[in-house]
Order: structure tokens, then sequence, then C-alpha cells
């Protein structure tokens, strides 16, 4: 049976679109690749600046907040011949670490977290982080190319020293590309759009805000159009920019948000 049965689904992610694609073609429906976000890494230069920091620093906590920055960090080490100081700097320090994948990239290093949020979210990670003293702490802040004000707010409040790491930053999408997802939105001719990280929610908001289209859009989402979220975390983003009606599958997996998109259909199907 074809579970989507026609429906247009826009792929808001960049990653693993072609393989998302495929699902929703096998499953019956119809995949456009929308993607509401850039990724880019820093340039090497300046992640050996941050890696001799870290190594160097004597810090006392490390926060890590995406495996895949926490993989670039120790990647860099390794090519510039500092992986073992990267390694032991880790086992020196307590460390806090937000996320499955950054536990998973911990785990391959031999370092397990002394702190890990409680739901995969930066709100669960400062929830925990509430029970230990920061006052006066040297603090190394991985970030994930976007702001982190919940965990700065925590180590200002606390009074912590603490200096920022930035691997990679998020730079904004293609802007003919989003005016193409918005406009199909609002025309109806779109039945979900699966969100995979949290910057695509915030990119598509803020560029429907520019176009003065933000109330339209939210409108759009609250009633026709079903947002996919691969994950707490990203459903946390939605909510923020007040997309509230989502489906958010139970394991954190890209396949598993289009599975879940299923299950909804049917459940509105068979409660018809």
């Amino acid at each position: 049976m074809k579970r989507l049965n026609g429906k247009t689904i826009a792929l808001a992610g960049q990653r693993k679109s072609e393989e998302l694609s495929k699902l929703v073609e096998n499953l019956g429906g119809v995949a456009l690749v929308r993607p509401a976000q850039g990724t880019v890494f820093l340039d090497d230069s300046n992640v050996e600046k941050e890696i001799h920091a870290l190594v160097e620093g004597n810090f006392d906590w490390l926060i890590f907040t995406t495996g895949i920055g926490t993989d670039k960090l120790y990647q860099t080490a390794v090519s510039i011949g500092l992986g073992e100081n990267f390694i032991k700097a880790l086992e020196k320090a307590k460390i806090a670490a937000r996320g499955y994948k950054t536990v998973n990239v911990l785990k391959k290093l031999g370092i397990k977290p002394d702190v890990r949020d409680d739901d995969g979210s930066t709100a669960g990670l400062v929830r925990e982080l509430k029970a230990h003293r920061l006052t006066g702490c040297r603090v190394a802040l991985q970030l994930h190319g976007d702001p982190a004000p919940l965990l700065m707010n925590l180590l200002d409040e606390q009074g912590a020293e603490y200096r920022e790491i930035l691997p990679y930053k998020h730079i904004p999408p293609k802007p003919e590309v989003m005016a193409q997802l918005v406009g199909e939105i609002l025309r109806g001719e779109i039945d979900a759009v699966n969100f995979t990280s949290t910057p695509q929610a915030r990119f598509l908001m803020a560029y429907a805000k520019e176009q003065g289209v933000e109330k339209e859009l939210l409108e759009a989402f609250a009633t026709n159009v079903m947002a996919v979220s691969v994950g707490k975390v990203t459903a946390q983003a939605l909510r923020e920019v007040g997309i509230t009606r989502m489906v958010v599958p139970e394991e954190e997996r890209m396949g598993s948000a289009i599975i879940a998109l299923v299950r909804y259909y049917q459940d509105l199907e068979g409660n018809k």
C-alpha cells in the first residue's frame, strides 16, 4: 500500500536528501528538496587556533553541543598532531554533552560525560548543569553555528569564565529556494515540511517575516501543512518560531520522522 498517497513532502534539509526522497517516493509520496539551511565549516586555520586554546587552556569544564562539531575538533586536532593532547584535555576536565550524537562521538574517544541533557535539548542540558557549581570555572563551550543563549545565560549567572569554540557555523539558504518553499506552502501545494535541524525553522520564519507573510505561513502550519521534526531539539526550535502542530518520532532518526508522518496520516484516515 502506498501510504503517503501522493502527498507532497518538502525536505528542508540538504543532508541525506537523496535517501529521504527515495523513502518518500517508495511510500507513494512526492518529495521536493528545498534546503532551508546551508552549513559551512570555518577555515581550518581558525579551528586550529581553537584546538590550541582547548589543549592549552586548562579548562575546568568542556561543554559539547553537537556530534559533528565535536568530531570536527578531534579530526582537526589529529591533523595537526594534537590528537592525544586533545583527548588528555578532555580527560582532565569535566565534560557536559548535549544530544546522543555528541555522546557517541565522545564515547569513541573513550570519554564519558559527567553531565548530559535529560531530553536531548539545550534546555535539558541547562537543567542538569544547574546541579553543579560553575562559579569561577573556566569553561570551553562548543557551539553549533548558532548562539546558545540558555547556556550562556547560565554561565553568566554563575559567574563562569567561558570561551566559545565555533568549529562551524550555519549560513542562510539561497533566497530563491526560500521564496519557492514559502510560495508553495502558501499556495497549498505542500502537505508537509520535514525539518532535520534547528536553523531550518529559524531561517524559514525569518525569511517569511522579511517578506511580510509570517502570519500567513504560521496559519498554513496551524491548519493545512504538517511540520515534521527529526527530534526534540528541532521540535523546540519549531515551537520557538511559532510552529506548534507537528509530528515528532520517538526514535530521533530521519527515516523514523517520515514513518511517523505516515502513521499520522493513517490515524487521520482511520478516524474519518
